[in-house]
């Protein structure tokens, strides 16, 4: 399983909701977290790996020692509070990070791995990959939210890239 990088038009596709949870769902779940981590990363959204559904996988302790992986199916932000300002990098957007204005708090809501209710209150990190990954969900990048001449420079910087390959 790759993780597809920007330019590629999988990742500026809409994610489509998951109706069935079934034993593929399950394997694409634990593969998404051995990618996650082997990256690594704090957080993955199936449309990374090509998949266009509306999954993501994240690690709700990503500072800690301990993983702690967790897999919302159909995540919806339903409530966000405050401001903050975050230096963000991506596993797609190949060597940039920028700084992004999110929201501090936020509570999502979906369902587990196993089709239960699922909800997370979180604030900081934690707050900034969940809308980091479900921004990835509806084909918005985190370089969408950044200024018109960042942008620029960077799709410069990544044609410079390709030019010496």
């Amino acid at each position: 399983m790759k993780i597809y990088t920007y330019p590629d038009p999988v990742l500026k596709t809409k994610a489509e909701p998951i109706t069935e949870i079934d034993e593929e769902l399950q394997v694409l779940i634990d593969r998404m977290i051995e990618v996650m981590y082997t990256a690594p990363g704090v957080g993955l959204a199936a449309n990374q790996v090509g998949v266009l559904k509306r999954l993501i996988v994240f690690d709700r302790n990503p500072k800690e020692n301990e993983r702690d992986p967790i897999a919302l199916i159909n995540p919806e932000i339903i409530l966000g509070e405050d401001e903050i300002k975050w230096d963000e990098a991506c596993l797609s957007v190949i060597d940039f990070s920028a700084e992004v204005v999110r929201k501090a708090q936020v509570k999502v809501s979906g369902l587990d791995r196993h089709g239960n209710p699922f909800d997370i209150e979180t604030e900081d990190l934690l707050a900034v990959c969940l809308q980091h990954e479900i921004d990835h969900l509806d084909g918005i990048l985190f370089i969408d939210h950044i200024s018109t001449l960042k942008r620029a420079l960077y799709k410069k910087k990544l044609k410079k890239k390709e030019q010496k390959k």
